[in-house]
Order: C-alpha cells, then structure tokens, then sequence
C-alpha cells in the first residue's frame, strides 16, 4: 500500500506544481464548469456532453470561483481516484506491477495535464481500471462482495462522465464475465447493467426533456462528431502526442517523432507483458488478457471511426494497457539485474521517457498561463466598454470570453452552439449590454454593422480581434447590483451544429 500511496502523492504533488499557478480554465473547461457557477450564467450544453464533471466539481465551485483551488481539489482526487483503481487489482497482480503500472499512466503528460482539469476522460480512465479489476476479483471469488459493488460503482461513474464510452467498457466486460469460469455470473451481469443503466440516466433523461428523445440526442452527438464512419486516425494521434490538446483537422506535419515513440512500443510492450503474465500462471495472465482486451475496446472507437485526435480520448486505454506494460518492463529489469549496462540503458530510457513527458506538460500549462492572462484582458477591456452583467456575448470566443466577464455566451443557429436567432439576439442588444466578437478580416453581421466597433487585446493565435457593441453596452457604465441578472432566453434547446474546431 506504501508503495502505491507514494505514486499516488507524487501525481498529486506533480499536477499541482505544473497545472496550479495560474493556469485557467479551457473552453471545454468553462462549458462543464459554468453549470454549475453562482457567477456566471450557464454556457450552452451540446448534445454530446454529460453532466458528469459538472457534479463532480459542483461541490467546489459553490465554495470558492478559485480556479488554483479547483486545480488542487481535482489533482487530489484524480490521485485518490488512482489509488483506489489500483487498489482494486491487489490480488490480482503482484504489487510491483501495480506500483509501476500507476507510475506509468500517471507518467503521462496526457494523465499529468487533464488530471487537475474539469475534464471527463481521466475519470472514465479511473472507472474503467477499477470496474475491469473488480469484474476479475469478482469471478475469482464469488464472496468478494465490495467487488460486485465496485462493479456497478465504477460502470456507473464512467457512463455519468461519458455515456458513449461506458458502452466500450462494458462489451468486453460482460464478455470476459460469460467466459470466465466460476458461480455467480448472473450477479456479475445485473451489477454490470445496473451500473450504466444508473449512470446513464441523467443524460437519457436530458435527451427525451430537451432533444425529443434518445436515437435524435445519438444523431445530433454523431453530426457534431462530424460523422461515424471508418476513418483510422492513427497517424493523428501521433502528430497529437506532440502536445496537441485537439488535432482537427489535424493536417499539421509529424515534427516531434521524439514524442511518439512511446505510443508506437506500447502494443509490442502490451502483447509482451500479457504472455509473459500468462506463463507465470493462468489467473495473471487471464487478469493483464482482459485488461488488455478492455483497453483496446475502449481505443477503437476513437482510432478506427473518429477522423481526429485528442490524446484525452485514449486515457482509458492507457491506463488499462499500463498493466501489461508493465509487466514486462518488470521482467525487462528483472532480466537486467545481472548486467549493468543493460540495467543503466533501461533506466536511462525510462528517465528520459518521463523527463520528455514533463517537458511536454510544462510547455502546455505554460500555454495555458498565456491565454488565460489574455482572456483576462479581453474581460477587462469589455467591462471598461460597458459589458457588465447582464450582458451577453456571441461570436468568436464567446463561451470563455463571456465566463470571464460574467456574461452569457450565445451562439447563432448554424454552429453547433447555436441556441438563438440573430433577430432575438438583435432585440437583447437593446436592453442590456451585447457584443459580437469577430476576428481578422471578418466584417460584423448584417444586423450589428451599425453597432460601435472595439479593438480588443488579442488571443493567441489570433490577429484583428474586435467586438460590435450593441447599443446598451456605454463605456463605463456603472456596476449593476446583480450578480449576473436573469438568464438570457435560449429561443430554441435544439442545436444546430457546434463552433468549427471546438473540443467537447
């Protein structure tokens, strides 16, 4: 347990000195996080999200807005979350393989960067270790009560942070549950069924309310998606690993190798470690088979039928292979013991993994710094123009520009926020302070053209960004007395078609 608790505190002690000190809050981030905000009204929901984060981190929001005290609060408990999902293979694996399996998915820039965040994957990555563990600790041993418990727990946490993907946990896991021998498979189906059903609901409930049912919430998420289809994304996600928190389209050139090269030994090192598992004995080696089946279920939706890359995407994966992985870097040094050279060449390779991971984390929480004191100053420049609550904001950047300021972010139909006409928007803007955000060469809208045009302080990445005030934003307009004011009409709850580029 010492052991595992030391992997446990060093992700902690590693996410909060990175990810802490003044990084803020992405775009998907401020979508999850603004659900759940006293201070700012809530940003569209599309149809692929579940609300899963949002209650996850709702206990903290309500306390303090404190993005550092939120990066803190999630890096404790994605650590504590880890523990726990180890903790669940304790007798199925020798520690050392547990230990070194946790170092190593915890090792990932991919781990180190979306633990801290108000991200759903990292979580479905937790939930689907613990509910593979608990599912062969149940075959196992039929009296392992907490085991079935821990089944419909962990199924239940990852179909409430990302329903599509409770889908891809729970096929290969009701399929190693037939197959394996043993009583009580009944049991072990009901606690699997029970799980998704239970977390699920939530965001079934929300189809039928606001989509007009299950099978239009499923279509409008696939359009979004832009489409499923075949579309092996392989080469993507290499070019991702690089530090491409999003790569769509990803048609950018394969510039860092150096970075990848861990992603390319992982199926060598993964079918490695599952037959040396399986020489030790049967139970290791059906334990690292089913491990090791469950993650790849869980990757090939995203490699083989979604046309880009978000290395988040593929966290469940990695931490499910990490277990055979691991076993054979053990057996390598074991192998190694003996011949020092050997020996110092392996951890010479394992440091320079790691240290390359923290390089590459580094490097995006100092983006993150960067664009969050950017955004601030965008904020602040509308404020002094007039956009104080209740305020609304639409166009480019409208969902973490409107969360800084305190306003709400609509969208026009025709993009995949689109929750308001231009002609509803247009009547906002004349009782309360409204601006179209617009960048480069982009002329205002037909409908805003008479409004006050603004330079603003620019984003990263982006050139000639302004605002079209409406009428009621006036330059140093005094505070108003509410936090936010009423919430602004959404004229329709069916979307349209998400933001070109935006992450969900």
């Amino acid at each position: 347990m010492a052991a595992l608790g030391t992997v446990a505190a060093a992700y902690a002690l590693v996410q909060m000195a990175f990810m802490a000190p003044g990084t803020g809050l992405g775009w998907d981030e401020t979508v999850y996080v603004s659900q759940v905000s006293q201070d700012t009204p809530a940003a569209f929901f599309s149809a692929p999200r579940a609300r899963g984060i949002s209650y996850l981190v709702a206990p903290l929001v309500a306390l303090t807005p404190s993005v550092p005290g939120l990066r803190v609060f999630l890096a404790l408990l994605s650590a504590a979350g880890l523990l726990a999902a180890l903790w669940a293979w304790r007798r199925l694996l020798p520690l050392r393989v547990l230990t070194l399996a946790g170092a190593l998915f915890a090792g990932l820039w991919v781990s180190l960067f979306y633990g801290p965040q108000a991200m759903p994957n990292l979580w479905v990555a937790i939930a689907a270790l613990a509910a593979t563990g608990c599912v062969l600790r149940a075959a196992r041993d039929p009296g392992d009560r907490p085991a079935l418990a821990g089944i419909a727990v962990a199924v239940a946490l990852a179909a409430l942070m990302r329903p599509s993907d409770a889908v891809w946990l729970v096929l290969p896991t009701a399929c190693a549950t037939a197959l394996l021998p043993g009583p009580r498979k009944p049991a072990r189906l009901v606690a699997l069924a029970a799980g998704a059903v239970l977390g699920a609901a939530p965001w079934v409930v929300e189809a039928q309310r606001t989509y007009g049912g299950l099978l239009a919430r499923l279509h409008r998420a696939g359009e979004i998606q832009g489409g499923f289809g075949w579309s092996p994304s392989f080469g993507n996600h290499l070019r991702a690993l690089g530090g491409r928190t999003l790569c769509r389209p990803c048609d950018i050139p394969w510039t860092q190798p150096v970075t990848s090269l861990w992603w390319l030994s992982l199926p060598l090192l993964a079918t490695a470690g599952v037959a040396l598992a399986h020489r030790s004995g049967r139970a290791p080696g059906r334990a690292t088979a089913v491990a090791a089946l469950t993650g790849l279920s869980m990757a090939a939706p995203y490699l083989l039928f979604v046309g880009y890359a978000a290395p988040r995407f593929l966290l469940p994966a990695y931490a499910l292979l990490s277990l055979p992985v691991a076993v054979a870097v053990a057996r390598l040094f074991a192998a190694a013991r003996s011949k020092p050279i050997l020996l110092g060449a392996l951890c010479l390779a394992l440091a320079a993994h790691l240290a390359l991971q923290l390089v590459v984390t580094a490097q995006l929480a100092a983006r993150s710094r960067t664009t969050h004191t950017a955004f601030g100053a965008v904020a602040e420049a509308l404020r002094r123009q007039g956009m104080r609550p209740p305020c609304v904001v639409s166009g480019e950047q409208a969902v973490r520009v409107g969360f800084r300021t305190g306003c709400a972010s609509r969208q026009l139909y025709g993009g995949h926020d689109g929750s308001i006409s231009a002609a509803a928007l247009a009547a906002l803007a004349r009782t309360r302070p409204t601006a179209v955000l617009v960048v480069g060469s982009a002329p205002a809208p037909a409908w805003a053209r008479t409004w006050r045009p603004y330079e603003l302080p620019e984003l990263p990445g982006m050139n000639g960004y302004r605002a079209y005030l409406g009428p009621a934003a006036r330059p140093d307009a005094p505070a108003t007395t509410s936090t936010h004011g009423p919430e602004t009409p959404v004229v329709s709850a069916q979307p349209a078609a998400e933001q070109a580029g935006q992450n969900w």
